[in-house]
């Protein structure tokens, strides 16, 4: 059976069945680029359809990778996802505490979930930084509390956790109330693939 072998070819090609899927949604250049690879992610073009992207969510993204600004992760895998051989060229790294035996005593201590915790503790650092959550809703609840509460500021929050206790709510609640600019998908689906993709589908607007 033949079949395509080369990253980039496989890549290209994916790119080109995604396109008519987002004929109809009317998104500039730049938007594409994130709708494309976040279906790309999930191999499932229905995202199309709950793919909510601030309007200035892809400059303000830009911008801050340009400043070198770092990314904070909830969960691993997030931080894993991220090109961080191209974020690193740009000046920034990607930071996940929720293995920290330190946020771990904390989370147990107050009785939250380490993401929570590890959100916390990174506190101002968020300032002028990328967030990217793709697993807990809690660490997304979090960081809007933050965000309302004590006027932290970060650059983009990239927040799309999966799952059905908390996922929905958190990103409605991103959606519809935060003065942050975002990228969120709406509903149950989600997870840390798509939050990867989606970083770097406005980092590689950088280049790759």
């Amino acid at each position: 059976m033949e079949f395509i072998k080369d990253p980039l070819a496989i890549e290209k090609r994916s790119m080109e069945i995604i396109a008519p899927y987002l004929a109809g949604f009317d998104l500039d250049e730049q938007t594409t680029k994130v709708f494309s690879r976040i279906i790309h992610a999930a191999g499932d073009p229905d995202y199309a359809n709950i793919i909510k992207v601030h309007p200035e969510a892809i400059a303000a993204g830009l911008q801050a990778l340009k400043a070198g600004c770092d990314i904070y992760c909830d969960v691993e895998m997030v931080r894993t996802g991220i090109n961080k051989r191209r974020l690193a060229e740009l000046g920034g790294q990607a930071y996940c505490l929720v293995a920290d035996p330190a946020v771990a005593a904390e989370a147990k201590a107050a009785g939250i979930t380490r993401s929570m915790a590890a959100m916390r503790k990174f506190g101002a650092q968020l300032n002028g930084a990328i967030v990217a959550i793709g697993n807990a809703p809690t660490a997304l609840f979090e960081v809007l509390k933050m965000v309302k509460e004590e006027k932290i500021k970060p650059a983009l929050i990239i927040g799309v956790p999966v799952g059905f206790v908390g996922a929905a709510e958190s990103k409605e609640l991103l959606y519809t109330t935060t003065s942050v600019p975002f990228i969120t998908v709406l509903g149950n689906k989600g997870g840390s693939p798509i939050a990867a993709a989606s970083v770097n589908a406005v980092m590689y607007m950088l280049g790759r």
